[in-house]
């Protein structure tokens, strides 16, 4: 079990969950940040001021010389994105039927950096829906030039695609019924989960539970809201995901008091950008935008838009923002 600092906030074993920002009448996203202090700003003002932290673009030319993907992208006036079509708050499908969330944001950042780099000011996305198996498919074999969601960087993913820095760390958990027994991961025996097939959530679940020699049924599920289905009619006694993700699905579910999320951690996950392999031309720019925007402050008006009713940013988070934070 991780300790509890390193996920981004810390819910009692049958706390209510607050629900995430939604668009309002108006389109817009629903904020506190502007009564809230710098979230990260002031960690990295030193390394600002000592490096000389002004990400500027490269020239198209010498880019593009050593970049397919770039290359690609210029003569195609346009980049293919992967995204997920139901991961609240990171990437889903908003109510204008337009890909919304914390990781679109960050990747139309990314794509605008991509634009300079190649000197077209003005790319088409082309927005393809998928489950993560889809979308990691999809970078690989090149129909995607990048991939958009909450997907966890690991070193299997990284046989068949590279990936950006790090753009949030979350934790796995269990959603829960308020009216369960349940309290800890233990207490599950005999029971049964429910968790989406070829994740990561999926293997490491499965590794705490051998650990823990907790004998429960493991019930596999192609997509997220099936999970919470189940969960909600009690044909399963928990929902296993990454946390952010779960508040998320608990929020629109039919009566999100009747759901809880289990305060124990099964995983850290740590988040990036799936973008083709062999392609360091590439990946520079995107890490090049990552890097303007932890540094500007953008990253703190993403996180208070998207995530910013589930708490401030832990420690590890803050920090995570600092240290991908690359120096020119």
């Amino acid at each position: 079990m991780l300790p509890t600092a390193w996920v981004m906030y810390d819910f009692g074993p049958h706390e209510r969950l607050p629900r995430p920002p939604h668009a309002d009448a108006t389109g817009g996203r629903t904020s506190s940040h502007h009564h809230r202090k710098p979230i990260v700003k002031k960690l990295l003002v030193g390394i600002v001021v000592a490096a000389g932290l002004v990400a500027g673009a490269v020239t198209g030319a010498s880019a593009q010389s050593t970049s397919p993907t770039l290359t690609r992208i210029k003569t195609a006036k346009a980049i293919n994105v992967a995204f997920s079509p139901d991961s609240l708050p990171f990437s889903f499908v908003g109510s204008d039927n337009q890909p919304a969330g914390y990781s679109i944001d960050i990747c139309k950042r990314v794509i605008a950096q991509v634009g300079r780099a190649i000197g077209e000011a003005d790319i088409k996305i082309n927005w393809i829906p998928g489950g993560v198996a889809e979308r990691l498919n999809m970078v690989k074999s090149g129909r995607a030039d990048l991939e958009c969601a909450n997907t966890t960087q690991t070193l299997i993913r990284l046989n068949d695609v590279d990936f950006s820095g790090l753009i949030f760390v979350d934790g796995g958990g269990l959603l829960i019924r308020v009216d369960s027994t349940v309290n800890r991961v233990t207490d599950l025996a005999g029971k049964k989960i429910a968790v989406i097939r070829n994740t990561t959530t999926e293997e490491r679940l499965k590794n705490v539970l051998a650990r823990g020699k907790v004998n429960v049924t493991l019930v596999p599920i192609a997509e997220a809201n099936e999970g919470v289905a189940m969960l909600e009619s009690g044909s399963v006694d928990a929902y296993a995901g990454d946390k952010v993700k779960l508040v998320g699905l608990a929020a629109q579910a039919k009566d999100p008091a009747k759901l809880a999320l289990l305060a124990e951690d099964i995983s850290i996950e740590p988040y990036a950008l799936a973008i083709p392999r062999n392609d360091s031309a590439y990946r520079l720019e995107v890490n090049r935008a990552l890097t303007q925007f932890y540094v500007g402050g953008d990253i703190e008006k993403i996180f208070a838009a998207w995530l910013g009713k589930l708490g401030r940013p832990s420690p590890l988070l803050a920090a995570m923002y600092l240290l991908y934070s690359i120096p020119d």
